[in-house]
């Protein structure tokens, strides 16, 4: 009776003429009021954003009119909108459905209150930090060189609006991971009650629709946040100063710098939570006492729980907001150089800038598609079946509308086959989405060789698991290293053919640009395919502490070993996306310290000792920040460690069943020490770049105004190379290790939990929990960040405007 509903319960004990219990109460306010309240707070929510979208098209429809680049502002709007219309439909969707037992409403309570009582703590610094740095950004601009792009316009002006822009990518950035959390610690809950009632196929669509829920959410965000910062510019700058539409990227720096900001925090701190609180949570239960993992009698198992929410749904949608921020941001500057260096028309001009938003409105309406597409069928082997049907659906209608709006974008008579051109350099992206989605997974999961000998190597101990893990995550950076390489100097070389800006190479960038604009075209998607990991491993969690029915949890588990390859695969994915974007990222600072000097910089000559110290410096910074991340997590998974120990210890009848564990004093240890130990690796990340150029600036002198330039942008590339191929090596090894264990876990050569191959198997994934999911995510945003914060700093680190040559 309870699954049906708490009214239809409260009424049956009503007929039997039984007394009211505290625990019946509950259960009716439930399932009648809170259920129902937060069904209407989501509605009221996206109801108002909706309301906002629309009023925003009236704004524009009257401030732009037929002005340039108004018809694609107005494009992204109506986009957006639709995006949050279908979220509001999975939102409902998902909330619509039981809820469950009321073991598993305690337990997803209690998840709920540890993710949001973190979140509310890591705001509160992130939110202090962040005065600081915009009002340090407004002094900054106020006293920065004029560039004369931007001559017209005063400079408190530009002061204003950068330190605004920074508040606005923060405040969209910090929002997009919190409705990750908020949807997937409802989810899980739903998740578990299908699986609880043995409905795979709903328990697969929960799971998969809360990560889109979110996905879409933070996609829209990002545009929306860019649209209205253009429409603000617009309104103040170009119609008061007559600054041209084609520059208006310009002032976007700050945006982009406030969504990498959050971003790196966020995605430190959780994964620094996730993974101290899950190595803790293993090195104590499995080893320690043989129970199994999500086992209720572990004291850190709900703090275990609460990391999947905070690491890898909080940071990976901050992760991919301030990626999605950068690379149009880096794009548009490429577009406004490549249309002026070509000397195109105004019209056309604006549409090779705003060509990235209109790519990625495409992406909210080809991935919601794709999203309906998954369901489960009697013929799928498993949900990544399911997955995989819905990816090639997004990709069909990736390439079909790619093609078409390339046409009608990047149509040029001065070149009649540019656009053709720069289509190719589009498939080539996304072509690279596939094949690095599918060459992270062969290295990832256990069906495939690199993993199943890893999991041999468990059978002769745990020193040979870690040594075959180690070398599997370093042979894993080879594949995809060369398909980046071969995917940059294909769309250079196809940009350069089109006929634009010809001996200039900013064609061939451009070419590039696009490449990263067609792996990103189905980025909501993918995101989507990253969120369900976290839900299924939270209702999996959530089944193996209430008294269910085992094959809830066989469904489960088969949700959450697809959620590994979901999450392992997509990572991949994330970094290519990453390194495509740090090379435009590196142009557009070129383009900038031309602009401000007067002088054009195109090389950065490494034969230079000083440009090769800022490289030297740059690749230190990647190590000593990854060094950092996982030392965070191993001093305090200590803490926890010892925390469990001393409970079990002080209290016997925690293992026996006799008596609860206190899983709020784990909870409290987590989020303290997370917050204190992601301190010294995000200084580290944003400070060293700043004390490298202006210690470069003073030993330079007036005699070489941009020689610190140079040697950031040396710093940079370096850097930014090195992240790369750390931020595969960690992913991988640590996906592999993890998969490893699952596959053991199985049956695997007859082993299973428990047996001396299997806690070897324990021992590679405790090590790798924290190349996964700390270190490795956070060199996804470090690659950006560092690029930004360059980028936006530049004016900085420049002497005195130098004599044109």
């Amino acid at each position: 009776r309870r699954v049906h509903g708490g009214s239809t319960f409260w009424n049956c004990r009503l007929s039997m003429g039984n007394e009211i219990g505290a625990e019946d109460r509950l259960i009716f306010l439930y399932e009648n009021i809170f259920r129902k309240k937060s069904l209407a707070s989501i509605q009221s929510a996206l109801i108002g954003l909706v309301a906002f979208v629309a009023l925003g098209l009236f704004f524009i429809f009257g401030l732009l009119g037929n002005a340039e680049g108004g018809w694609v502002i107005s494009f992204v709007f109506i986009s957006c909108t639709v995006g949050i219309v279908f979220a509001m439909y999975l939102a409902c969707f998902i909330l619509a459905q039981d809820t469950g037992s009321s073991e598993m409403k305690g337990i997803a309570k209690a998840i709920r209150e540890g993710a949001e009582g973190f979140l509310r703590v890591q705001y509160g610094s992130i939110v202090k930090m962040a005065v600081i740095v915009a009002g340090g950004l407004f002094v900054l601009f106020f006293y920065r060189q004029s560039i004369p792009e931007l001559a017209s316009v005063p400079s408190v002006y530009i002061a204003f609006l950068t330190s605004a822009s920074f508040a606005l990518g923060s405040v969209c950035s910090g929002f997009a991971g919190y409705i990750g959390v908020w949807i997937s610690v409802r989810a899980n809950l739903r998740v578990a009650s299908a699986a609880a009632s043995g409905n795979t196929d709903r328990a697969l669509k929960l799971a998969f629709r809360g990560g889109a829920f979110s996905a879409i959410i933070s996609a829209c965000m990002c545009m929306l946040g860019l649209g209205f910062l253009y429409c603000l510019i617009f309104a103040v700058f170009v119609r008061s100063f007559d600054l041209k539409t084609t520059h208006v990227p310009l002032l976007l720096g700050g945006y982009g710098f406030g969504a990498s900001f959050v971003a790196l925090f966020m995605q430190l701190g959780g994964g620094i939570y996730t993974k101290a609180a899950d190595v803790g949570a293993d090195m104590c239960g499995k080893i320690d006492c043989g129970i199994p993992e999500d086992d209720p009698r572990n004291p850190a198992v709900i703090a275990d729980l609460v990391g999947d929410n905070v690491g890898d749904c909080a940071g990976s949608m901050a992760d991919v907001f301030e990626s999605i921020a950068a690379e149009i941001i880096g794009t548009m500057i490429l577009g406004s150089t490549l249309a002026h260096e070509a000397g195109l028309d105004s019209l056309t001009s604006s549409s090779f800038v705003f060509f990235p938003l209109v790519i990625h409105s495409l992406d909210v309406f080809v991935s919601s598609v794709g999203i309906m597409s998954v369901f489960h069928r009697p013929s799928d082997v498993s949900s990544l079946s399911s997955m995989r049907r819905g990816y090639v659906v997004t990709v069909i209608l990736a390439v079909v509308l790619f093609s078409i709006f390339t046409r009608l974008t990047l149509y040029t008579e001065q070149a009649p086959n540019a656009w053709w051109c720069f289509l190719w350099c589009g498939y080539l992206g996304i072509a690279t989405s596939f094949a690095l989605l599918y060459i992270t997974q062969y290295y990832t999961d256990y069906h495939y060789d690199p993993v199943q000998s890893i999991a041999r190597a468990a059978t002769t101990g745990h020193g040979t698991n870690v040594i075959q893990g180690v070398s599997v995550g370093l042979r894993s950076c080879a594949l995809p290293t060369l398909v980046i390489s071969v995917v940059l100097y294909l769309a250079n070389r196809i940009g350069n053919n089109s006929g634009l800006a010809e001996g200039t190479g900013t064609a061939g960038l451009f070419g590039t640009a696009v490449a990263t604009m067609g792996m990103l075209s189905t980025a909501v998607f993918v995101l989507s395919m990253n969120n369900f990991g976290p839900i299924a491993d939270n209702a999996g969690g959530i089944v193996e502490m209430s008294p269910t029915h085992e094959n809830a949890r066989r469904i489960t588990d088969e949700l959450d070993a697809v959620g590994n390859v979901t999450k392992a695969a997509t990572k991949g994915y994330a970094v290519g996306g990453s390194a495509l974007a740090c090379f435009l990222l590196f142009r557009a600072y070129l383009d900038e310290i031309s602009a401000i000097s007067g002088v054009r910089l195109q090389v950065i000559d490494i034969a230079k000792v000083e440009v090769l110290i800022g490289g030297m410096l740059g690749v230190m910074m990647v190590f000593q920040f990854t060094g950092w991340a996982i030392a965070a997590v191993g001093v305090t998974a200590q803490d926890v460690v010892k925390e469990v120990r001393r409970q079990i210890r002080q209290r016997p009848g925690i293992l026996e069943g006799t008596e609860l564990p206190r899983y709020g004093e784990c909870t409290e240890i987590v989020t303290a020490a997370a917050l204190r130990q992601m301190v010294n690796p995000c200084v580290l990340a944003l400070g060293l770049p700043v004390a490298v150029g202006l210690f470069f600036k003073w030993v330079a002198g007036e005699d070489q105004p941009l020689l610190a330039a140079e040697v950031l942008g040396g710093y940079m590339m370096f850097g930014s190379v090195t992240a790369l191929l750390m931020a595969m090596f960690l992913d991988n090894s640590g996906g592999a290790w993890d998969n490893a264990k699952k596959w053991i876990e199985s049956g695997a050569f007859g082993e299973g939990k428990g047996s001396e191959t299997h806690k070897a198997a324990v021992t590679g994934d405790t090590v790798g929990d924290p190349f996964k999911d700390t270190a490795g995510p956070s060199l996804h945003v470090l690659i950006t960040t560092m690029s930004t914060t360059i980028l936006l700093l530049c004016p900085l680190f420049i002497n005195a405007k130098a004599e044109p040559k």
